[in-house]
């Protein structure tokens, strides 16, 4: 029973992850918690390896499709690598139902923000006869940042300094950063959702192997066969997530993101507070 309930959180991990870029590391430590009877410390260590694992599976695909915005991810994945050691060493002071708490407002307060962001963002495919300037499209376009001769180098610091905060809070919840990286990409690196998403797994691979490093250098324990029972389970979701991401609009993933989001913070409130 244990098995097969592993796999299967571990496919719906996977099944958030290739729908939204980021949503599988929401759903991991609620499922290691309170499905696996898990403690929230050590849902971390298998939360961040699981979902890294799965990411970098997912992220080779995207990069053999050229979906991936190397320049961006690249930025951003090196900056939260800085920072995913702090957010374990972290980690280890803070209690657990407060670990909680914390990961459940931080949720709300993204979900929030990118539903918000959903009915001022224009989706990729804008609507026939619309010509105003946007001067952020440019941005949204396959390899813009490579390409712009005049990079907006406030844009790259605030991306950067993202990366870092993304780290930081991979390494405190286990996450993988992904429900910030998304927003962060949309928003700040001015990338279309499904860009920012096949981006985004990158990302969050190699962020979650900074994180899991520094979690085993802490001399922390980390069931590798429940991880690796979470990784079988990832592949699978994924594949099938990417598939169901594709036939979405834009503006849906994002809304779609955000609801998970909220639901889960809910749930996770619910039962501390119980």
């Amino acid at each position: 029973m244990l098995l097969a309930l592993s796999v299967a959180f571990g496919l719906l991990v996977g099944f958030a992850l290739g729908l939204t870029g980021g949503g599988g590391s929401i759903f991991a430590v609620p499922l290691l918690v309170y499905g696996l009877a898990v403690t929230p410390r050590e849902a971390v260590g298998v939360s961040l390896a699981a979902v890294g694992a799965t990411s970098l599976v997912g992220s080779i695909e995207r990069l053999r499709a050229a979906e991936v915005e190397l320049g961006v991810g690249l930025l951003f994945a090196l900056a939260g690598m800085l920072g995913a050691p702090v957010g374990t060493w972290v980690n280890g002071y803070v209690p657990e139902w407060l670990l909680l708490a914390l990961f459940a407002g931080l949720m709300m307060i993204v979900a929030v923000r990118m539903w918000v962001n959903t009915t001022r963002t224009r989706v990729s495919n804008p609507p026939k006869g619309e010509h105003e300037p946007d001067p952020t499209r440019a941005l949204t376009k396959p390899g813009a940042w490579a390409s712009t001769h005049s990079p907006d180098v406030r844009r790259w610091l605030l991306l950067g300094l993202t990366g870092l905060v993304s780290g930081v809070l991979s390494g405190i919840f286990g996450v993988g950063g992904g429900f910030l990286i998304v927003p962060a990409l949309v928003l700040v690196g001015g990338l279309e959702i499904h860009r920012a998403t096949a981006t985004s797994l990158l990302v969050i691979a190699l962020i979650s192997a900074a994180g899991v490093a520094a979690y085993l250098n802490a001399g922390r324990p980390l069931a590798l066969d429940l991880t690796a029972l979470f990784v079988v389970g990832g592949v699978g979701g994924m594949w099938l997530g990417v598939l169901v991401g594709r036939r979405l609009s834009g503006l849906h993933l994002q809304r779609v993101f955000a609801a998970a989001m909220i639901a889960v913070a809910l749930f996770i409130v619910g039962k501390t507070v119980l």
